[in-house]
């Protein structure tokens, strides 16, 4: 499966506080949850994000309470894919519970810049920047993990099996 899209970039330590703030925790609704994604660390995210945009992360991306709301807002607000150079873990593990890639990777983090248009080969784990035609080379998701993505999320994992 191949992701492309436009990328937005943040910093290290990243937290699900500023991902989707506390105060919209009283919805499940993914879309609601979308529309106030990143506010609270780039007001204009919202605004300018596109199904199929990539996000790039620094350092512990992902990092502070445990909620399940940040990833989703996330992936509710277009994001097809993060890229960081790591991510906190419980982070991670909600992400590929909901289905949306993630990818650890210091080098395409640290080379991809602000706007780039980026191409994901999630089952060869290439990454390409197609302003600089750089490759970077990850390793590819295990099959039940990227079975678990290609069904959004685990929930219609299990209940294909």
């Amino acid at each position: 499966m191949k992701v492309k899209g436009f990328v937005h970039k943040y910093n290290d330590n990243v937290d699900t506080d500023v991902i989707i703030p506390a105060r919209y925790l009283n919805t499940t609704d993914h879309k609601e949850l979308a529309g106030h994604c990143m506010e609270d660390i780039d007001e204009g995210f919202v605004r300018r994000v596109k199904d199929g945009d990539i996000m790039v992360g620094g350092w512990n991306f992902g990092c502070g309470s445990s909620r399940e709301h940040a990833p989703i807002a996330i992936k509710a607000s277009g994001i097809n894919c993060i890229i960081a150079k790591s991510f906190a873990r419980i982070f991670y593990r909600n992400a590929i519970n909901i289905g949306l890639a993630i990818i650890e990777s210091k080098e395409a983090a640290e080379a991809i810049e602000q706007g780039d248009e980026v191409e994901i080969n999630l089952d060869s784990g290439v990454i390409t920047n197609l302003r600089t035609n750089e490759k970077f080379n990850t390793p590819p998701f295990p099959s039940f993990i990227q079975e678990i993505i290609n069904s959004n999320g685990y929930l219609n994992w299990i209940a294909k099996r």
